[in-house]
C-alpha cells in the first residue's frame, strides 16, 4: 500500500482522527507561542520604559512571570510533537536500526504515561467533580476538601489562582494527545507528517 493510500485510509480511522488533531492543536500552540512571545516582549519593553521614566507599573513583572511560564508549557507541548524534545542518544547510536525503532517506541511511551499521569494529578488537584458539587462556591468547597486554589488570587494582578493555573491539564492533555501520534508514526501505521510553519523541525534547518 502505498503513503497516500495509508495515510487516507487512517484519516478515516479513529487513528486518524487522533493525528489530525494532533496537527490542529499544533497549529493552534505555534500561534500561542507567536502571541506569548510578543506579549512577554511587549511587558519587558514597557516595563524599562516605565522604570526609566520613575514611573514602574507594578503588576508587570508578575504579568511577565506568568506570560514566560505559559509559554514554556505550550512550546513544550509543541516540541512534543515535532520531536524537538531532549534526548540521549548514547545508547541508541549504537544500536542496530530496529533496536533504535523499540527504544524509540519505548521513549515515546513513556511520554503518554507521563502526559496520562499529570492529566490524573491535575484532575485530583483541580477536582472539577467537588467544586460542582459544592455548587461552584469556593469557600464551601475549600471548608470541606482543604483544597484553597479557587479562593487564592495571584499578588499583584489579583487573578483567580485556578485560571493561571489552568495551563497544567492544559499541557498535560496536549502531551498526551502529541505522544499517542507520535506513537502511532513511531508503530509505523502511518508515514511521519511533515509539519509545515516549523522549519526546526527538519534536521537540516536545526543543523
Amino acid at each position: 500500500m502505498s503513503d497516500a493510500k495509508t495515510i487516507d485510509a487512517a484519516g478515516r480511522s479513529p487513528l486518524g482522527f487522533v493525528l489530525c488533531l494532533s496537527s490542529t492543536l499544533l497549529k493552534v500552540e505555534r500561534v500561542a507561542v507567536i502571541g506569548f512571545m510578543a506579549l512577554l516582549f511587549g511587558l519587558i519593553l514597557l516595563n524599562v520604559v516605565t522604570r526609566y521614566t520613575g514611573t514602574p507599573i507594578y503588576w508587570i513583572d508578575e504579568s511577565a512571570i506568568y506570560a514566560v511560564v505559559w509559554l514554556a508549557f505550550t512550546g513544550a507541548s509543541a516540541m512534543t510533537r515535532l520531536r524537538l524534545d531532549f534526548s540521549v542518544g548514547l545508547l541508541t547510536e549504537r544500536l542496530p536500526p530496529r533496536g533504535v525503532k523499540v527504544a524509540r517506541v519505548v521513549a515515546t511511551l513513556f511520554t503518554v504515561l507521563f502526559g496520562v499521569s499529570l492529566s490524573y494529578m491535575c484532575w485530583i488537584w483541580m477536582d472539577p467533580v467537588g467544586i460542582a458539587a459544592a455548587g461552584f462556591d469556593a469557600k464551601e468547597f475549600a471548608g470541606q476538601t482543604f483544597n484553597f486554589l479557587y479562593t487564592e488570587h495571584t499578588q499583584t494582578l489579583n487573578w483567580p489562582t485556578w485560571a493561571v493555573s489552568l495551563i497544567m491539564p492544559l499541557f498535560a492533555v496536549s502531551i498526551t494527545l502529541h505522544g499517542v501520534a507520535n506513537l502511532i508514526e513511531d508503530l509505523d501505521i502511518v508515514p511521519r507528517r511533515v509539519h509545515h510553519g516549523f522549519p526546526m523541525a527538519h534536521a537540516e534547518a536545526a543543523s
